[in-house]
């Protein structure tokens, strides 16, 4: 089964034509030009890969993701939940198009970067100056396929930019480069050079015909923008050229064109859970516009014109009912704690899922979206260490594309905040891009007697100590993004938030080979605080991964203790133990312990922390038994 894909064109273009100035019958019009589709992509990666603000390489070419104002959608946004919607600031939200070529629908995307080379004449300059036919991409003078530019600039703030290639070449800090200052950059004609020496920067070599050349080495240094003076001007090709943002002046950043770091999405999720899961508040919501506010007489009516009451499947009360929910759903929402919650695993959204999946929602086919019960065989379901144990078999998650970044991930700090890029110009779009999956899972808590036991144990190798030395990396990371670094910053990761983690990473692992997911296919949802220690381990994905079942069964009480048997028996050993296990830091940002690719670590898609904040030691314990793991 294949997932649904977005349409990918280019921009709107403008065409002039004129006749000869003077000329009888002259005149100047303007042509809309629409290209022919570019490509397709499926749904989820305009979410969490080529969303708003990325670059995406269509066959020989490059090109950049429009902003929210450029999409082929119309009307009301068509995907509902409103949990999500009142945290996000918004009136809903909108699947990625997925529309036919003909209708002239679809994600619109620009040229990006707009420096291309040639590899015959080897020269260098803008895509337009080569003077290719549209619809081609080739040196008019060589027929020969161009390449986009390699390199990029970015800053912290989001900007893009091209590379700078005539200053890098002209304003080195040398007394060579300085004799050629005078060369003016308009009228410059730049090539650029492969000399195959070497695979480094310094084998590619840019030349100008005033007689300055010089490699690119170098150029990835952190200060190399800086020392020649140049700062960020605000690009934002998204948007469109003459979309600069003034005033910026942030630190550029040399990246390649491909780089991960050049777009990080902040996706937000959320599940329907009661009372929002089953089928009569699906249809209210979807007519949200024509029945909240109304009077009852009037919802009456519209029920009955939409067939909602035939047969008797749903009363006028009811719908009346669920219409005032909906109403309601916003009036009195939970205030978020005072302090920035840097976690997502302890926000408000998580407290009320943390509730509702410890509860029973039956299963019955009005409840489309959640259903949660207790095990077959409750009897059984005395595991060591786990006090819960709830099957979910059906649910559905929302996951929206709220901004993102450039160089490094948000954290979710105040600070981080400011950094985030939206997706669309003014205030005029109040909807994001999302998309739906539907699942099921298993959720899982810990036993809070043992949890607390385990926590109390103090010493310079008790799981406190350990959590505190991710603290000290985390906070130290914290400080190098604040904006004043003198500000006190405060990392909330604990030994409980690290144990859970790691749980959700080796139940993954060998679920994936125990049942025959694989582990792309599988996530995790952590709910962690005072009060919360959970797991949601689930299947949620768009294309037919997600619905092999399976994964419920994984939670029948006999099933479940042997594989977590078996993924704690597997993750006692790694193949770089003992280098892995008595690390004393690994990971990006030195965010991780006892962790790496042979034993713990998961695909992106999987985990919610990029894989950071992991400790397999805190669940098995060590050899020498100096570090009591939770499960020892």
């Amino acid at each position: 089964m294949s997932s649904p894909t977005s349409t990918w064109r280019a921009d709107m273009a403008r065409r002039t034509t004129a006749g000869a100035p003077g000329a009888p019958g002259a005149r100047t019009r303007q042509e809309t030009v629409r290209k022919s589709p570019l490509g397709s992509v499926r749904r989820a990666q305009q979410i969490t890969t080529y969303g708003v603000g990325s670059m995406i390489a269509i066959g020989d070419q490059s090109y950049i993701v429009s902003g929210l104002d450029t999409w082929g959608v119309y009307g009301e946004p068509d995907l509902h939940e409103p949990r999500l919607e009142e945290r996000l600031d918004v009136s809903g939200f909108r699947l990625p198009p997925a529309a036919s070529a003909p209708t002239g629908n679809g994600v619109k995307v620009r040229r990006f970067p707009q420096t291309y080379s040639c590899p015959s004449c080897n020269a260098l300059k803008s895509y337009r100056d080569f003077g290719t036919r549209r619809n081609e991409n080739k040196c008019s003078d060589c027929q020969v396929a161009l390449t986009p530019s390699r390199f990029i600039v970015a800053c912290a703030d989001g900007h893009l930019d091209e590379f700078p290639y005539w200053r890098w070449l002209h304003f080195r800090r040398t007394e060579e480069s300085r004799r050629h200052r005078s060369c003016d950059p308009k009228r410059a004609e730049l090539t650029l050079h492969s000399e195959g020496r070497t695979a480094s920067l310094q084998g590619i070599v840019v030349k100008c015909d005033c007689g300055e050349e010089g490699s690119l080495e170098g150029a990835f240094s952190r200060d190399a923008m800086a020392a020649l003076g140049i700062a960020c001007s605000g690009g934002r090709p998204w948007f469109g050229s003459g979309a600069r943002e003034r005033n910026c002046g942030t630190e550029l950043r040399v990246l390649q064109r491909g780089s991960s770091a050049a777009w990080f999405p902040n996706v937000r999720s959320a599940l329907s859970i009661p009372p929002w899961h089953n089928v009569l508040m699906q249809h209210v919501m979807r007519k949200k516009r024509q029945l909240v506010g109304k009077r009852e007489e009037y919802i009456r009516e519209f029920a009955e014109g939409e067939g909602w009451l035939d047969h008797g499947r749903y009363s006028a009360d009811d719908v009346i009912k669920a219409v005032r929910i909906l109403e309601n759903a916003g009036a009195e929402s939970p205030e978020e704690p005072e302090e920035i919650i840097e976690l997502e695993a302890a926000s408000q959204l998580r407290q009320e899922e943390y509730r509702q999946l410890c509860s029973v929602t039956e299963e019955i086919p009005e409840n489309e979206h959640f259903v949660c019960v207790p095990p077959s065989s409750p009897e059984k379901a005395d595991i060591p260490g786990l006090d819960r144990i709830m099957l979910v078999k059906r649910l559905r998650e929302v996951r929206a594309l709220q901004s993102f970044t450039r160089i490094e991930p948000l954290l979710r700090t105040d600070d981080d905040r400011n950094r985030a890029v939206d997706l669309a110009q003014g205030d005029e779009i109040d909807w994001l891009p999302a998309i739906e999956v539907i699942g099921e899972g298993v959720f899982l808590t810990l036993d809070n007697e043992e949890l607390s036991e385990w926590e109390a144990h103090s010493g310079p190798a008790s799981p406190a100590a350990r959590a505190e030395r991710l603290r000290r990396n985390h906070e130290r990371q914290l400080r190098t993004r604040a904006a004043d670094p003198s500000v006190e910053v405060h990392s909330p990761v604990t030994s409980r938030f690290v144990l859970l983690h790691t749980l959700a990473h080796a139940l993954i692992n060998e679920w994936s080979l125990d049942c025959g997911y694989p582990a792309s296919a599988l996530r995790e949802r952590l709910y962690v605080n005072d009060d919360m220690a959970g797991v949601l381990l689930y299947t949620a994905t768009s294309d037919s991964a997600g619905s092999l079942g399976g994964i419920v069964a994984q939670g029948e009480p006999e099933r479940l203790a042997t594989s977590l048997r078996s993924a704690l028996e597997r993750i006692s050993w790694c193949s770089a133990d003992p280098l892995c296990l008595e690390s004393d830091a690994s990971g990006v940002n030195s965010l991780n312990l006892a962790a790496c690719h042979a034993c713990i670590l998961l695909p992106e898609t999987s985990c919610e922390m990029n894989n950071t904040f992991l400790d397999r030691a805190l669940l098995i314990g060590t050899p020498d038994k100096e570090v009591l793991g939770f499960f020892s």
